[in-house]
């Protein structure tokens, strides 16, 4: 039996490769951004002149914002009120549901194909 020898990919198709992971990367990390998907902590309504006790921090979490370089409230006001926004839409999940099945699939049907030529050069049809 032959020993497989898997074909050699050209410096030019290596090439490609990376800038294409590359700009699947760069995407992946800034479209959430640009379609504002991203940065789920919304400040509600500022509280006017906040001090410790406005915020609802007591004296050992004051101290712990003081070792934070937090010594004004008004500093730190931003990052207590900051709140987490849980809300999604229906229409973004069925988007990521069908993106992830869609891939899934791609995925099968490729390593399926890749499989199948690899069976038929080793052992043949």
């Amino acid at each position: 039996m032959a020993r497989y020898v898997a074909p050699v990919q050209g410096k030019v198709g290596q090439i490609i490769d990376v800038i294409v992971l590359l700009i699947m990367a760069i995407g992946a990390l800034y479209i959430p951004l640009w379609l504002g998907l991203a940065g789920s902590a919304k400040t509600p309504q500022p509280i006017e002149n906040p001090t410790w006790e406005t915020l609802g921090q007591n004296p050992a979490m004051v101290e712990q914002w003081q070792k934070l370089g937090y010594a004004d409230p008004a500093s730190a006001a931003e990052l207590i009120t900051a709140r987490f926004d849980y809300s999604f839409s229906i229409g973004a999940l069925v988007v990521m549901i069908v993106v992830i099945v869609g891939y899934y699939a791609i995925l099968l049907r490729f390593s399926e194909k890749e499989y199948r030529d690899v069976i038929a050069e080793k052992f043949g049809e």
